[in-house]
């Protein structure tokens, strides 16, 4: 068994292992931190693959963005994330049928298939051509896009900060405007 036929297995596990305990996790703090391993794995796998640009994109995108954005959502709330979270199993036995055909589909496709196996061919760069590509061809699109996604930011910000309006809680040492008017 080589290197890189080690290094999946050790990742399949972490990733499956991660996706589990985010699924069946009641803290949804852990929940979130399972899902950064589970994806962290997943950028790995591109990495494998010598997708060099997916999973730094994965990385950057999911990992350090998606995930902290939950997490500050998780953290900001008003009922903390202490809290332990209740569920209970609705429709368990639709849900077990339905999951059981995929289940057996997959198998199926799996031992049905004729796999050729291929050698493992030394990956090329590919984020030259494409950051060639992104500030010369298509600059516009690409500076049109952040742009974008700043506004979305500065909405979402916006949006999150809006406060409410005080309430006003009566003050002894002041009088009423009906009281003023029977004096």
């Amino acid at each position: 068994m080589d290197l890189f036929a080690i290094a999946f297995y050790v990742f399949a596990i972490l990733i499956i292992g991660s996706a589990a305990l985010m699924v069946f996790s009641k803290n949804i703090v852990h929940s979130a931190f399972a899902l950064m391993f589970t994806l962290a794995g997943l950028a790995i796998f591109y990495a494998l693959l010598y997708a060099g640009f997916v999973a730094v994109t994965q990385l950057l995108v999911y990992v350090g963005g998606i995930l902290v954005l939950i997490l500050f959502g998780v953290m900001l709330t008003t009922r903390g994330y202490f809290e332990k979270v209740r569920t209970r199993t609705v429709n368990l036995i639709p849900a077990t049928l339905f999951t059981a055909i995929i289940g057996l589909m997959l198998i199926l496709v799996f031992v049905t298939t004729d796999w050729t196996l291929m050698p493992l061919e030394e990956g090329e760069v590919t984020m030259t051509g494409l950051g060639e590509l992104l500030l010369t061809d298509f600059m516009l699109p690409f500076q049109v896009a952040g742009v974008l996604l700043l506004l979305a930011i500065i909405g979402a910000v916006l949006m999150a900060a809006r406060t409410r309006p005080p309430q006003q809680t009566p003050n002894p040492q002041q009088t009423s405007p009906t009281e003023k008017q029977q004096d």
